[in-house]
């Protein structure tokens, strides 16, 4: 079934707003049952990996679940979306975000208009969110060459894990990381260093597409085949 574009964008906003509900909500609800930043950061981890699945799960079918304008670019430059409708998709994801930041502090009856003060800079966390959203949509197009059913969760496993392994704690979503400067909570980060991080999850993005177009093109009639146990 093809969706019209109104209800795409309207499932690119649901998605993006409750993902970012559940990572600054998540955020929130981790800061205040415990005082070690470990416990916190694992409390903001396994909700936003969890969601991930469910989100993709349900609104995939609908509007592809990209949540993400750096996915969203990646599939315009593939010409698997239009340019004027991923425009409108980006837009959406942004608007989706700030509202589930909103929505979050109304949840939590902090103050509902915030700017985060938690700095996030520096080349460690530029490189970190290069790795982070190459992971992101390297996983995304390959799991769509070879595991597509599995998508939901191979993206919600990989965001989990890379919460730990990255120095950023994976933001990897422009979208998400305008949504998070309007939260002076766990999981803010300074307007100030937003466009820096974008720049970053572009790039990593970019990166990521070329490669999977490289590894993942089909191979021609002289390649020999790639054998396990003997077997093609």
């Amino acid at each position: 079934m093809v969706f019209d574009l109104k209800r795409r964008l309207a499932a690119e906003a649901l998605g993006t707003a409750v993902l970012v509900a559940t990572v600054v909500g998540s955020g929130i609800m981790a800061d205040r049952l415990s005082s070690d930043g470990a416990v916190s950061l694992l409390g903001n981890t396994i909700p936003t990996g969890a969601i991930l699945v469910v989100l993709i799960g349900i609104l995939g079918p609908i509007s592809g679940a990209h949540f993400n304008p750096a996915v969203t670019m990646v599939f315009a430059a593939r010409r698997a979306i239009e340019v004027p409708e991923a425009a409108l998709y980006i837009v959406a994801q942004i608007l989706g975000g700030i509202a589930g930041t909103l929505i979050a502090h109304s949840m939590f009856g902090v103050e509902i208009f915030q700017m985060s003060q938690t700095a996030r800079t520096g080349a460690g966390q530029w490189i970190a969110e290069m790795v982070a959203t190459f992971g992101l949509v390297f996983t995304i197009l390959a799991g769509l060459h070879c595991r597509a059913d599995g998508i939901p969760w191979l993206v919600g496993l990989y965001i989990t894990a890379a919460y730990w392994f990255t120095a950023s704690t994976s933001f990897a979503n422009p979208a998400v990381a305008i949504a998070r400067a309007l939260s002076n909570t766990f999981s803010g980060i300074r307007p100030l260093d937003v466009p820096a991080f974008i720049v970053a999850e572009v790039l990593g993005a970019l990166v990521a597409a070329a490669v999977a177009g490289w590894m993942l093109a089909e191979r021609n009639a002289s390649a020999s085949p790639v054998t396990v146990n003997g077997t093609e």
